[in-house]
């Protein structure tokens, strides 16, 4: 069986958020899958998806801490700046961690690790409502 819906993820303030409970709270599809894949494709070229530490949210503050250094914003080379300070940077730290992941699905649930957790890294400071694709296989 194939699936496939868009989600909206509701606006954040820049940094990483949890948001597995939000996802899966709009898939209640899930549900009915004893076994496959789950693929989730954020449609914004400012915001990415990834999967890390779903108890603690100092790593969540990290990341951000962390990507803002790595990634500055007002670098004197940049020449796409006409959408503000955070847009170039938004993009850069977008394509680092990437625009999707997959998940197994085991029982109707993500098969996420103990302390895993999907993430929206929000990159810029209002990024608004974002769409999500979510393609399900599985029987």
């Amino acid at each position: 069986m194939w699936f496939q819906k868009i989600i909206q993820l509701s606006a954040q303030s820049r940094g990483f958020h949890l948001v597995t409970t939000e996802i899966e709270q709009q898939l209640t599809e899930l549900s009915s899958i004893s076994i496959g894949l789950a693929h989730l494709f954020i449609q914004h070229t400012s915001a990415s998806l990834t999967i890390n530490e779903n108890a603690d949210p100092t790593v969540r503050h990290d990341m951000e801490a962390h990507f803002n250094r790595f990634v500055p914003e007002r670098a004197p080379y940049y020449q796409h700046t006409y959408e503000g300070d955070d847009d170039m940077p938004a993009h850069i730290k977008a394509s680092l961690l990437g625009n999707s992941i997959t998940l197994p699905i085991n029982q109707g649930r993500f098969t996420l690790g103990t302390w895993q957790g999907i993430y929206l890294g929000e990159h810029r400071d209002h990024g608004g409502k974002r769409s999500v694709v979510v393609t399900i296989q599985g029987q």
